[in-house]
């Protein structure tokens, strides 16, 4: 199936940017003439995507303001308004009614070259999470797997029991049964907390019975900007090597 649409996950507090992420969404961070979520946009219409559902949570009014002056893609918004005492899974739940067939998942911090987004939309497999080489950024989180499939994640390489295939990049394509198996294991954890990340707990745990598979990417060029020590990293070398990389893709 042709993907068309994307869900980017927004709501996060950036607390970890502290005053910085006080004033503004994540997303909503400069490293070139636009914000990355702009430039994510982009890259997301380049690849094919026409409909983007965001899911705002902190100063969603950044969001809304996005949506309202966006002209040639359909840009949806809906509000986490748990965002904050909820993981990134209430945030996907958030987006149930907005959605009726596959999508790709995005974060809002991501800084990522194009070739992100065709590996895995050319991916031969319906359901697939993208891992990269390793990083050395910080707070990375460590994906193991058995042949094709993933297994487990964490943050810790110690806590895992296969063979480490890389780190994850936040970007995945997820079919609508596999959306849908996510949400039955999500509504039965909200029932004790709202606390649930989508890729550690409801990935992990539907991929006990559901074949979630992977595409590491050695080489790839990317960044999540959760901290000050992410945001220098991709400033002054992430972000460079992507725009000479693809220099001629977002004019």
């Amino acid at each position: 199936m042709t993907i068309k649409t994307a869900i980017i996950l927004a709501a996060g507090m950036g607390t970890r940017l502290k005053e910085l992420g006080k004033s503004l969404p994540k997303g909503f961070l400069k490293l070139g003439e636009k914000t990355i979520i702009e430039e994510s946009i982009k890259r997301l219409q380049i690849a094919g995507i026409e409909h983007i559902v965001i899911v705002t949570g902190h100063l969603s009014e950044f969001y809304k303001k996005l949506k309202e002056n966006s002209q040639s893609l359909r840009i949806s918004t809906i509000h986490n308004p748990r965002y904050a005492d909820s993981g990134s899974m209430y945030s996907l739940y958030c987006a149930r009614d907005l959605v009726n067939s596959d999508f790709l998942l995005l974060e809002s911090d991501l800084i990522y070259e194009q070739r992100a987004l065709e590996e895995i939309l050319n991916f031969p497999k319906d359901n697939v999470i993208l891992l990269s080489g390793q990083t050395n950024a910080g707070d990375e989180v460590y994906v193991s797997t058995s042949g094709e499939l993933i297994v487990e994640m964490s943050k810790s390489k110690t806590d895992l029991h296969h063979q480490i295939s890389g780190e994850l990049v936040g970007i995945s394509k997820i079919s609508f049964p596999l959306f849908n198996e996510m949400l039955q294991y999500a509504t039965l954890k909200f029932e004790r907390s709202l606390k649930v990340d989508y890729e550690v707990d409801a990935l992990v745990r539907v991929a006990r019975s559901y074949p979630i598979y992977y595409k590491t990417i050695a080489d790839l060029l990317w960044a999540e900007i959760d901290d000050s020590n992410h945001l220098k990293r991709a400033k002054e070398k992430i972000y460079p090597a992507i725009i000479q990389k693809d220099k001629l893709l977002l004019i």
